[in-house]
C-alpha cells in the first residue's frame, strides 16, 4: 500500500517501484536474518533451545506436512499477487481483487471462513480506503494551494541559496521523514509532505523511483519508533503479560540501525534499486 499511494503521489510507475523495492527488501530481510542469528550465536542464553519430549518430536514428513498445510499456501497466494503486477498480467486493482479472492479461499479450505469475519474484513477494508481517500482529498488540497500560493518557488529558491550537495539533500529529507515517523502514520508522511520534496528531485539530479525506495524503507522505522510504533503494539497484543511494553521497545533499536545501514547500502549501490526495473522493463 505504501508504495502504491507514493506511486500515485509521485507519477512513479507502480509496477517499477515494485520491481525496484525487491531488492532492498530482500536487502533489509537478510540484514534482520544476520542480527537474529549473530545474536543468537553470541549469546545463548537470548535464544535458547525448545525443550521437546522423545515422543513430541516431529519427523520431517510432519515438518513437510505443516509447511505444506500452512506456509506455502500464504506463500504462493503473495508471490502469484506480486507477479501478476511485476510481469504485467495485471494491474495492482487486479491483482489485489485476485489476492482477496484467493485468502476466501483459503480462509474456506482452513474452514475459518464465517459471516462475522467476512463482514468485519469488507468494513475494516472499507473504513482504510475511505481513510486514504479523504488523505488523498486533503493533500491535493494542500498541494495545490501550497503550489497556488508559490510555496514551491519559495522553497527551490531557498535551497538553490544553500548550495549543497545531492548527498547532503538526501539526508537532509531522510532525517525529516524519520522525525515525522515519530508522531505521524505513513499515510499522512507520503501523501502530505513527500510531495514538497518531489519537486527538488530534477534539480540535484534524483531519480524519484530511487527516492521512493529510499523512503519506503526511511518509513520502515515508523513503525519501530515510539509513540506511532504500531509493531511495537502489536508485538505487545500478542506476547505474554511479563512482557513490558519498554522492553520491545528497547529490543527494535537495533532492528532501526538494520534499517539505516540498508540505507546507507542502496545509496552507495544504487544499482540495488535499477537493476530489477531496466533488466525488465528498461529506463
Amino acid at each position: 500500500i505504501m508504495l502504491i499511494v507514493y506511486a500515485a503521489a509521485s507519477g512513479v510507475s507502480i509496477v517499477k517501484l515494485y520491481a525496484g523495492a525487491l531488492l532492498p527488501g530482500f536487502l533489509l530481510a537478510g540484514l534482520y536474518l544476520v542480527y537474529v542469528i549473530g545474536r543468537a550465536w553470541l549469546q545463548p542464553s537470548v535464544a535458547p533451545k525448545t525443550v521437546i519430549e522423545d515422543d513430541e518430536k516431529m519427523s520431517a514428513w510432519r515438518i513437510t506436512l505443516l509447511l505444506l498445510t500452512s506456509f506455502f499456501p500464504l506463500a504462493f497466494l503473495i508471490l502469484a499477487v506480486l507477479g501478476a503486477i511485476l510481469a504485467g498480467w495485471a494491474t495492482p486493482s487486479e491483482a489485489a481483487s485476485f489476492g482477496a479472492l484467493g485468502g476466501l479461499f483459503l480462509a474456506a479450505v482452513y474452514r475459518a471462513l464465517t459471516w462475522q469475519r467476512l463482514r468485519e474484513s469488507v468494513y475494516l477494508t472499507v473504513r482504510t480506503t475511505a481513510m486514504v481517500c479523504w488523505l488523498f482529498v486533503g493533500s491535493w488540497t494542500f498541494s495545490s494551494v501550497f503550489s497556488y500560493l508559490g510555496g514551491e518557488q519559495i522553497i527551490s529558491e531557498f535551497v538553490s541559496t544553500l548550495d549543497i550537495s545531492p548527498l547532503t539533500f538526501l539526508l537532509i529529507a531522510q532525517l525529516i521523514i524519520f522525525l515525522l515517523g515519530w508522531p505521524l502514520e505513513w499515510s499522512e508522511i507520503i501523501i502530505i509532505f513527500v510531495p514538497i520534496f518531489l519537486p527538488l528531485l530534477d534539480q540535484f539530479g534524483i531519480d524519484p523511483l530511487f527516492f521512493g525506495i529510499l523512503v519506503a524503507l526511511n518509513l520502515q522505522t515508523s513503525f519501530l519508533t515510539p509513540p506511532m510504533a504500531m509493531s511495537a503494539y502489536y508485538l505487545k497484543g500478542i506476547a505474554p503479560p511479563h512482557v513490558r511494553l519498554t522492553q520491545i521497545f528497547k529490543g527494535c533499536f537495533p532492528f532501526l540501525g538494520m534499517v539505516f545501514i540498508a540505507m546507507a547500502i542502496m545509496y552507495i549501490f544504487p544499482e540495488i534499486v535499477f537493476w530489477l526495473p531496466d533488466k525488465i522493463y528498461g529506463r
